[in-house]
């Protein structure tokens, strides 16, 4: 008797519903969101919008109030998460932080994280492999304390992808980081998509790079507002209903061959943000 194969799961993420409420705001009312495996996928918003507070969600962090979330086709729980990296919006590092990236990275690994702090041939490898896809492997034996933005950036993503994840979460994560700093982290992201054909899942305020590197954009405000391709999301409509510019019901035009699903809300007046854009 020969066995049905098990069906491939469909998305790396889902969403359905959820509703978050913090004291007596509800930040969340009613998020759904589906993120097929392999893509870049951005999440984009005014400040408040709820986009920390769903990445706090989908790391269970914060717990939802309605809904459901499951990652990788599973429930949110230790078996789930281990398949998820993130990289936080900011990592503070005092300047008497004393650990090499070689001791905070060996901190991933199971099995070095009660010797993390002896040199092992082995283990110096492995994180050297890691560091050199991302053009760091110079800073093994820098101490954590002492690095810029952005080279503090590459390491907090190699710590991510010590444990070869299938999700990579990111929360602005070029914060902090110079400009010239933020083209190169985001030619990083692709680099490493295509390399390991990860699902990348960014949260970021800058849509000129959102435009050139996301293969689907979220607008949240709340409720998602609008979702699309990045050429359909970011324009003047689009960007006025998530950004909260005007209060009137947002629908979005279907295109032959493309098409943008809208959801007519309307949305709470909020303030603007700087945009920066540069078309492909």
């Amino acid at each position: 008797m020969s066995l049905n194969p098990v069906p491939p799961i469909a998305n790396a993420l889902e969403v359905r519903d959820v509703r978050v409420r913090l004291g007596d705001t509800e930040v969340l009312r009613g998020v759904n969101l589906q993120v097929p495996h392999g893509r870049i996928v951005a999440i984009i918003g005014p400040n408040g919008s709820g986009k920390t507070t769903l990445l706090r969600c989908l790391l269970g962090l914060q717990r939802v109030d309605a809904g459901e979330i499951r990652l990788l086709g599973q429930a949110i729980g230790p078996d789930s998460l281990r398949r998820v990296g993130y990289v936080p919006q900011r990592f503070q590092v005092d300047a008497a932080f004393s650990l090499s990236v070689r001791e905070f990275l060996a901190l991933r690994r199971p099995e070095t994280r009660f010797w993390f702090w002896q040199s092992h041939r082995r283990t110096d490898d492995f994180l050297m492999e890691t560091l050199e896809e991302l053009g760091a492997g110079a800073l093994l034996n820098r101490p954590l304390a002492g690095l810029s933005g952005g080279q503090l950036q590459r390491v907090l993503i190699a710590y991510s992808l010590l444990c070869r994840p299938e999700l990579l979460l990111l929360d602005e994560p070029t914060a902090g980081v110079d400009t010239p700093g933020e083209h190169t982290f985001y030619e990083l992201i692709s680099t490493i998509h295509q390399r390991l054909g990860i699902t990348v899942v960014l949260v970021s305020h800058d849509l000129g790079m959102v435009y050139r590197q996301a293969n689907w954009v979220y607008a949240l405000n709340g409720v998602i507002c609008c979702e699309g391709r990045p050429e359909e999301v970011i324009n003047a409509e689009s960007l006025k209903a998530a950004y909260g510019i005007h209060v009137a019901p947002y629908h979005h035009h279907h295109h032959p061959g493309n098409p943008v699903h809208s959801h007519p809300v309307t949305l709470p007046a909020g303030a603007s943000v700087p945009i920066t854009f540069r078309p492909r």
